[in-house]
C-alpha cells in the first residue's frame, strides 16, 4: 500500500478586468508539507483571456505566472522567498491580491505523488 500524505491546492486565476469579476484558470499551486513540496503548474489560454479583454496585458500575465513557478522552485528563481521553505513560499503565493493573477481558495486533499498531483491538477482545471 502507497503512504498518502495531505496537499494543498490553489487555482492561479487571471482577472483581466477586476469591475467585471471575470476570470479564467491558469495555474495550479500545489503543496505537501511531508515531502516539503511545493510546485507551479501554469497555462495560459491567450484566446480565452483575449475574449474576456481584447486588450490583456499577455506578456504581463505570462510574466506573473512564470514568477510563481519562480517562488516554488526556490533558489535565485525565487528572489527575496529563496531562503524560504517550502510551506512559506506557498503561503505567501495564496495570500489574496489585487492583481491581475490571483490565488483562488486553498483546498486540500490526499496524494502519494505530489508532483503527479499538480500535473492532474492542471489538466484537470486549468486546460
Amino acid at each position: 500500500m502507497t503512504d498518502r500524505h495531505v496537499f494543498e491546492y490553489a487555482l492561479l486565476r487571471v482577472v483581466p478586468r477586476v469591475e467585471r469579476g471575470e476570470c479564467i484558470n491558469a495555474g495550479v499551486l500545489v503543496y505537501c508539507r511531508a515531502e516539503a513540496f511545493v510546485a507551479a503548474r501554469t497555462h495560459l489560454d491567450e484566446a480565452r483571456l483575449l475574449a474576456l479583454d481584447p486588450g490583456a496585458d499577455v506578456p504581463g500575465v505570462r510574466a506573473a505566472l512564470r514568477a510563481a513557478e519562480g517562488v516554488c522552485a526556490g533558489g535565485a528563481a525565487a528572489g527575496q522567498a529563496a531562503g524560504d521553505d517550502a510551506g512559506r513560499r506557498f503561503r505567501w503565493l495564496v495570500a489574496p491580491r489585487s492583481t491581475i493573477v490571483q490565488p483562488g481558495p486553498v483546498h486540500t486533499g490526499l496524494t502519494a505523488d505530489p508532483a503527479a498531483e499538480a500535473d492532474r491538477l492542471l489538466e484537470l482545471l486549468v486546460r
